[in-house]
């Protein structure tokens, strides 16, 4: 045809992914662990398990980047707000959480004919909290009952597991023959 530029079926893949991956659909595939709220605890903690840690945990929405290059990647930032309580039993010490925990993400093409979003689950040191205490005590506390760090621990291993529920995986995959299936019989 004349003027009609020819592409490869390679160029048109590319193209394609590009087209078909954006933040829109990659944070449609997060939204069931975004924008909610959970409770958590009591949770035996510190030298012993003698302090029992409860939490009220928000999670915000996310905020993604997009990378094109040999691999289209992503980077998702959740915001985190958690009100944390540890109950020493003689006190009860309150902190107020700020977090960020970062998820590396990678579209790949599958068999038959899917787009998958791979997700690297979560490790402690992949999640930053900014713990404030509201006295001297809970600052001590904070240091020898390791705060920071089973706050960590414990948002990376829920995020993990949530990210690993059935309908969140299902939202990764993008069954790229059905929908040109549906895109045609509406023609």
């Amino acid at each position: 045809m004349k003027g009609m530029t020819q592409l490869t079926y390679e160029e048109f893949g590319r193209r394609f992914f590009e087209v078909a991956v954006t933040e829109e659909r990659v944070g449609s595939a997060f939204s069931s662990i975004t924008g909610g709220s959970f409770d958590v605890g009591p949770i035996p903690s510190g030298p012993g398990g003698l302090a029992r840690v409860t939490a009220h945990v928000e999670i915000g929405e996310p905020r993604i980047a997009r990378n094109v290059g040999e691999l289209i990647t992503f980077t998702v930032e959740i915001m985190l707000t958690i009100g944390l309580v540890v109950d020493l039993r003689v006190d009860r010490i309150k902190y107020d959480v700020d977090g960020l925990i970062t998820l590396p993400l990678t579209v790949r093409a599958a068999e038959p004919l899917e787009l998958r979003i791979d997700v690297t689950p979560p490790r402690p040191k992949d999640v930053i909290v900014g713990v404030a205490s509201h006295n001297l005590r809970g600052e001590f506390i904070r240091a020898v009952g390791q705060v920071d760090t089973e706050i960590k621990r414990f948002v990376a291993q829920h995020v993990a597991e949530e990210i690993d529920k059935p309908e969140v995986k299902a939202a990764r995959i993008i069954d790229v023959g059905a929908e040109l299936g549906r895109a045609f019989e509406n023609m």
